[in-house]
């Protein structure tokens, strides 16, 4: 972890996933399948692990995922079909905290949802933006 890396993982308390995102665990995933069929997967993980769904946009590709009770986030989930049954995940996390940083908390919960729907749906691979269009 670079001088930039560690300055923003001490002073945010949000994290994002990205195409040419500089730690590889957290660039964009690609999953096989079109967007009903990965917006349902993601459905299935988040009752899975608790968590609350605020919101489902289906036409635009949108979730909203929040946990209330112990440490509180929001967590927004785009899901974008590249090509047919070539479909793109991004999430966006923040953590609710009094201190300026989470500490990680937000990156580490960003990494376990990728892990998660690595098991529940079928993964290509990830930063594949470049490739597929």
């Amino acid at each position: 972890m670079g001088f930039k890396d560690t300055w923003h993982f001490l002073t945010r308390n949000h994290a994002e996933t990205g195409e040419k995102h500089s730690i590889e665990a957290l660039q964009t995933r690609y999953y096989k399948g079109n967007k009903d069929k990965i917006i349902e997967g993601i459905e299935a993980v988040v009752k899975e692990s608790g968590y609350k769904l605020k919101r489902t946009e289906r036409e635009r590709g949108e979730m909203i995922i929040e946990q209330v009770s112990g440490q509180k986030f929001l967590l927004v989930a785009s899901v974008i079909t590249v090509r047919p049954f070539k479909t793109a995940v991004d999430f966006s996390c923040s953590h609710s905290t009094v201190l300026p940083s989470d500490f990680g908390k937000s990156r580490k919960m960003l990494v376990a949802m990728y892990s998660k729907l690595d098991k529940q749906l079928t993964f290509i691979g990830s930063g594949l933006g470049d490739e597929l269009l």
